[in-house]
């Protein structure tokens, strides 16, 4: 980890540039280098690796990174950290600086714009790495996996709360919407603890680093994606109802009575009676395939 990384430096850097934590941007920098080098052992990396890493911050794991893979492109929204990304990554040619909203990229267009001097076949797949900002964990999660881009696996930085929620089972506290979108697409896989000791400034929960896997299909086949995901987020809006209740009362296909909706239910073998977050994605997509007969045809999407 080049010397000017160092805890006490990259506060040095900060206090130099005046830089103002946004508090809205959730910016907390990572600077012990063990977590760091945990983190780029779990990735894998090959020296013809193409990394997208979105919030660089102050560029700790970015500088690192660098030194293991072909090329990085660093996604960062905050205009602020240039100046002091560019001494952080001085020496360093293979990073590039995008600064745009992680939420509006395309990320593998931006791999062809950017790699065009690369063999095709570094540009085909890629490994996006990243010390989440918290609060569009789940936004961001969501976008990268319904957007359906050609990264080969995630390697992220999420509170440890989050990381329960993606490896969650039906039934328990923690399985929701974000479970079923995460284990749709990966194989998630919590990798390890991160204390708030290491972040500076100090967040004020625990973290944890996970593993999102893209598998070669999604986990279950289904019709329509969008209408799967609409039952499962009208399954999981209101919990304690019924998973009847909940579907029913979202006006989730138009013309659908109850009584459609109990026959539905009842007749992919699901009791009607049982809870929206107990049941499993095959469950969910036996339901979505009998709704996609009721659908209107001017509705279906291919």
């Amino acid at each position: 980890m080049p010397e000017h990384n160092s805890s006490q430096n990259l506060k040095e850097i900060l206090s130099r540039f005046n830089f103002q934590f946004h508090k809205g941007l959730g910016q907390n920098f990572l600077l012990d280098g063990n977590i760091i080098r945990k983190i780029i052992d779990s990735a894998n990396l090959s020296d013809d690796d193409v990394v997208v890493e979105i919030g660089p911050g102050a560029g700790t794991l970015t500088s690192v990174m660098a030194k293991c893979v072909r090329k990085v492109i660093a996604v960062e929204l905050d205009l602020k950290l240039s100046p002091i990304l560019k001494k952080t990554l001085d020496g360093i040619d293979n990073v590039e600086l995008v600064f745009e909203d992680a939420l509006k990229v395309d990320y593998d267009n931006l791999i062809r714009d950017k790699c065009k001097e690369l063999p095709v076949y570094s540009q085909r797949s890629y490994k996006v790495i990243s010390n989440l900002p918290y609060s569009i964990t789940t936004p961001i999660l969501t976008y990268l996996l319904r957007k359906k881009f050609s990264f080969s696996s995630l390697i992220l930085m999420v509170q440890r709360e989050v990381s329960s929620r993606l490896i969650s089972v039906p039934g328990s506290k923690d399985y929701g919407n974000l479970s079923v979108v995460v284990q749709y697409y990966t194989v998630p896989k919590v990798l390890f603890m991160v204390p708030r000791t290491v972040f500076y400034p100090r967040p004020e929960v625990e973290s944890a680093v996970v593993l999102l896997a893209r598998r070669d299909a999604p986990l279950v086949k289904v019709p329509e994606e969008e209408l799967f995901f609409s039952l499962v987020r009208g399954a999981f809006g209101q919990r304690r109802k019924t998973i009847l209740n909940a579907l029913s009362g979202g006006h989730l296909i138009s013309g659908l009575n109850r009584q459609q909706w109990k026959e539905i239910i009842q007749s992919v073998g699901i009791d009607p009676c049982r809870r929206g977050e107990t049941l499993n994605l095959k469950e969910f997509s036996d339901i979505c395939w009998r709704c996609w007969e009721y659908k209107p045809l001017a509705n279906k999407k291919a």
